[in-house]
C-alpha cells in the first residue's frame, strides 16, 4: 500500500514518485514531495457566488440580470436570458457557458442569479 500522499488538485490517490516530485497521472499534476503537505493545508478552496450570495456550482443553471453588450459584437445577452450547465473557472470571468444564438463566452458571476 502506498504511503504518498492523494494529489491536491483531483484528490487522486495514484500518485507516484519521480525524482523529488511527485505525479499525478489522471491530471497531470506535479508538486514536490517536500512541499506537497504544506500547499495541500495552505491552498484555499474558491468560493464563487451569485449577485445575490448563493454559491455557484459547476453544472447550475443561471439567469441574467443586467443587459450584457458582447465587446467586438452587435449582439446583446438580453435580462432574464437562461444559461445552463455553466463551469465555473479562474480568472476575470468567473463563469464559462454556452448561451443560444451567441455561443460560448465568459460571465462574471455579479451579473448572473442562481435558477
Amino acid at each position: 500500500m502506498s504511503t504518498l500522499p492523494a494529489c491536491p488538485k483531483c484528490q487522486s490517490a495514484y500518485t507516484y514518485e519521480d525524482g523529488a516530485q511527485l505525479v499525478c497521472p489522471e491530471c497531470g499534476h506535479e508538486w514536490s514531495a517536500v512541499a506537497g503537505a504544506e500547499i495541500a493545508l495552505g491552498e484555499e478552496i474558491r468560493v464563487i457566488r451569485d449577485a445575490v450570495g448563493n454559491v455557484l456550482q459547476d453544472g447550475d443553471t443561471v439567469t441574467v440580470i443586467k443587459d450584457l453588450k458582447i465587446k467586438g459584437s452587435s449582439l446583446v445577452v438580453k435580462v432574464g436570458t437562461k444559461v445552463k450547465n455553466i463551469r465555473l473557472a479562474d480568472g476575470d470571468h468567473d463563469i464559462d457557458c454556452k448561451i443560444d444564438g451567441i455561443g460560448a463566452m465568459g460571465l462574471k458571476s455579479e451579473f448572473v442569479k442562481k435558477v
